[in-house]
């Protein structure tokens, strides 16, 4: 187990973070410019580091664990590239620097996105090419493909986008909210933490666990970016605050209030770090990113 630092995951994924990205024809350079613009263009890296701390947890390689990283990530940066566009939320600013459509124009950011959904999934399944006489490594390569796949597709971000849009400025429902949260935000962090624990080889109790912990820090990530929203600076963020109210977006804040957020932060959070209560120090990673992600929102 290397027993990394968030920094130190973050570090060796950056290293190789356009390792994956295919060859492109020239004759479509503006493409690659165009992924490459966005996906290199900073964040916190949550996603890629979750899996590769998830893998190494439960005793993977995560040098191995990299195609799975990058592929998660550039999936994250298509649905921000899309999720930017005028048709959706219409924003100028993205991670500190003007968004991909203002760069390149609304038609090359949308083929953008599409690039790099489909730059993910010849990544891992180029990966996967590499392990078919070894019926046990491809298993352990495909379940982590197939938790990437869900989480970023009908049941995951896609399905969580469309309810997103559909609930601005209607009367929301607690659970309501909750689905698109969890959907829009949670499903892909817990696709993070699943894949690499699928690729470390975890058994169903750990496996279990880690999706608890998963789960509720992804509820308490968005709920802690709608207080953001709030009491946030631009500078600090890399875009737009006051932008969910200005769009008339369900949030945890708008429907109830910057104490009542507050103190479901605080739930979530004390819900994620006791799923993993019984492994101690070997949690140490998950623990301390629940607690950073708590105090920003308070």
């Amino acid at each position: 187990m290397k027993d990394y630092s968030f920094e130190q995951y973050r570090e060796l994924f950056e290293k190789h973070l356009l390792d994956f990205l295919p060859d492109i024809d020239h004759k479509s350079i503006t493409l690659y410019e165009s992924m490459k613009y966005s996906v290199s263009a900073g964040g916190k890296r949550i996603r890629p580091v979750l899996l590769l701390a998830a893998c190494d947890f439960c005793g993977g390689d995560i040098e191995e664990a990299l195609p799975y990283a990058c592929a998660i990530e550039y999936i994250h940066t298509y649905s921000l590239i899309h999720d930017d566009l005028p048709c959706m939320d219409n924003d100028d600013l993205r991670r500190g620097i003007p968004t991909n459509h203002k760069v390149y124009g609304e038609a090359v950011a949308t083929l953008a996105g599409d690039g790099l959904q489909a730059a993910a999934f010849e990544a891992m399944n180029r990966d996967m090419l590499l392990y078919l006489d070894d019926a046990e490594a491809l298993k352990r390569r495909v379940c982590a493909s197939y938790e990437i796949i869900k989480g970023s597709g009908c049941r995951g971000i896609v399905a969580g986008q469309i309810a997103d849009m559909e609930a601005a400025d209607k009367n929301c429902s607690r659970e309501m909210l909750d689905y698109i949260h969890i959907t829009k935000t949670a499903a892909l962090i817990v696709a993070a933490v699943r894949a690499g624990a699928q690729l470390g080889g975890a058994d169903s109790d750990t496996l279990e666990d880690l999706t608890v912990y998963a789960e509720n820090l992804g509820l308490a990530f968005q709920i802690c970016d709608d207080i953001l929203d709030i009491v946030g600076s631009e500078e600090e963020l890399g875009k737009k605050t006051g932008a969910d109210a200005e769009n008339k977006k369900a949030t945890y804040p708008a429907l109830f209030g910057l104490e009542e957020s507050k103190a479901r932060l605080e739930e979530l959070t004390d819900m994620a770090i006791d799923a993993l209560k019984d492994y101690y120090d070997n949690a140490e990673l998950f623990v301390h990113l629940a607690k950073v992600l708590e105090t920003r929102g308070n």
